[in-house]
């Protein structure tokens, strides 16, 4: 059962004069941000956590912070509540600035019943979201909570019910931004996971929907909170979150940056940056860099980092599905999103975790009006009967339907090799990608070469005298008439074979050109995308 915690008592004898009034205000004021006790202030600081104010300090620009309802108290009895009626009610709402632009905030007061949810702390929670979807600005929730208020029953849960359709009506809408700097279990745990991005910090946030407990009691297996929830485990194993930190501090400065490459709502775009690192800036280190050997590995990272300005970059879910890069970045002072197969993890293969998260990146970045450039160098989808038994059709087609229902700027450009089925669903030409661009080391084709040559000259080789010396002979024809450099352009599949020194300088202008897109999707309520 949730902890109770000291209340604020009533003022004293009341005052009868305006100047008294303002006296009597300020002191409820100062109670209301001082919180419930030094003791308690202490209890959160030992856990290694900041109170909800001092989170609120790092993420806002100093002094813009404007709290709305501070004086709100619960109305619940029973169970002792009628005597502990704290200023907040647990929860600390309001708006401020991040680099001069209006963010809404919400953060739980763990001090204040452990930050659970009751009835006035869910309704100020639901204020502030309709105010951050009114106003058209980003909303951040910074998690510490409890759970349910159990005191006060069903009406704590159907507070929950208000958070997951506001995060809903939002979505897509303006972003949001989940921050768990403590505990967040059961139901509680879906609004995270309804929001665009989840921020983590190790050891002191943890996320579940049963808690080790009732594992163990239904399972019998044992495991800690950090085991079963913790950030780690969520930044590699489920996916659930986007980032994974050591300290608050780091995390919320994090949160910050995130924000600066995102637009306040789906009718702006991203804000646009100067910037001096030259559009036209060679990149001749691209050269050596991918090998042109289509079976070695390398490190796309690198190939990032010399396209984008100053070779800065986000990357999102980094320690997850990491056979696929999802980044933010801003090429030419302008922001876009990059995905991008990553030939040192599974050699850069789709596979059914690589699908669902580069689906959820693609779409983000189409519901925030941010461009998108897709580096292929992908040999397929990953075979395997735990994958098709996995549903990779199913994942893998929600990748597809990502990119074909995009109405955002998008340009591929093929590295190396372009195989088969996950050629397509890359962003090939004939999904819809507005231009495509391919390095002379190009290779695009059902399948690989040796692959290729096994099954169309089965029967030469099984037939000749020397059925290896024929096999490569068949192998060096195939590559010959159909997976040379040019054989897509000639055909119109790609707009153009371009010197990978110069790649920077054709994406900026491509971006450039295609800043003022405009596509309309057909007239329909929504779509039923694959599941």
């Amino acid at each position: 059962m949730t902890v109770l915690d000291d209340t604020a008592s009533n003022p004293g004898d009341e005052p009868t004069d305006a100047r008294g009034r303002t006296a009597e205000l300020h002191a409820i004021r100062e109670q209301a941000l001082r919180g419930p006790s030094e003791k308690a202030t202490e209890a959160q600081h030992a856990k290694g956590k900041l109170t909800a104010r001092e989170r609120i300090g790092l993420l806002l620009d100093e002094g813009s912070f404007n709290e709305v309802e501070q004086l709100r108290r619960h109305r619940a009895v029973g169970f002792g509540l009628e005597a502990r009626k704290p200023y907040t009610d647990g929860v600390i709402t309001g708006w401020g600035t991040v680099e001069g632009r209006t963010v809404f905030v919400y953060a739980h007061d763990f001090r204040i019943f452990g930050g659970a949810l009751g009835e006035a702390h869910a309704t100020k929670i639901h204020k502030i979201m309709d105010m951050a979807i009114a106003a058209g600005a980003p909303l951040v929730s910074l998690n510490d909570g409890a759970g349910a208020r159990i005191q006060e029953g069903v009406s704590a849960l159907a507070g929950y019910g208000g958070i997951f359709q506001r995060n809903t009506r939002a979505s897509g809408v303006i972003p949001q931004i989940s921050v768990m700097l403590g505990p967040c279990a059961g139901g509680a745990a879906y609004s995270p996971a309804l929001t665009d991005f989840v921020f983590m910090v190790r050891d002191t946030s943890q996320m579940f929907i049963t808690g080790p407990d009732v594992v163990k009691a239904v399972t019998g297996e044992e495991i800690t909170q950090n085991g079963l929830g913790g950030a780690d485990v969520h930044a590699e194993t489920s996916g659930v979150t986007h980032f994974a930190y050591d300290d608050e501090e780091t995390c919320l400065a994090e949160v910050r940056y995130l924000l600066s490459m995102l637009p306040q709502n789906n009718r702006e775009n991203p804000p646009a940056v100067d910037s001096d690192d030259p559009a036209d800036r060679r990149g001749d280190a691209l050269l050596d860099l991918v090998p042109a050997d289509g079976n070695r590995p390398y490190d796309m990272a690198k190939v990032i980092e010399e396209l984008v300005d100053d070779g800065e970059y986000l990357e999102i879910h980094e320690r997850w599905a990491r056979n696929i890069i999802c980044a933010l970045a801003r090429m030419g002072g302008q922001v876009v999103g990059i995905v991008a197969n990553q030939p040192q993890a599974l050699a850069g293969v789709l596979d059914i975790e690589a699908s669902e998260k580069a689906a959820r990146f693609v779409q983000m970045c189409d519901a925030f009006n941010i461009p998108i450039v897709t580096l292929l160098d992908v040999p397929g989808f990953l075979p395997g009967v735990d994958q098709e038994h996995g549903g990779i059709i199913r994942h893998g087609a929600k990748l597809l339907y990502a990119y074909c229902n995009a109405t955002v700027p998008r340009i591929s450009l093929i590295l190396r090799k372009a195989y088969g089925g996950a050629y397509i669903v890359m962003d090939s030409q004939s999904i819809g990608a507005d231009l495509t661009y391919a390095w002379p080391t190009n290779e695009i084709a059902v399948m690989g070469a040796e692959g290729a040559a096994n099954v169309i000259f089965r029967r030469q080789i099984a037939e000749a005298e020397d059925p290896d010396a024929m096999r490569t002979r068949m192998v060096k024809e195939y590559k010959s008439e159909l997976m040379h450099p040019y054989y897509a352009a000639e055909r119109g599949l790609v707009d153009d074979v371009i010197d990978p020194a110069e790649t920077r300088e054709v994406l900026i202008k491509s971006l450039t050109m295609l800043r003022t897109k405009h596509a309309d999707l057909p007239s329909r309520k929504h779509g039923n995308p694959p599941q």
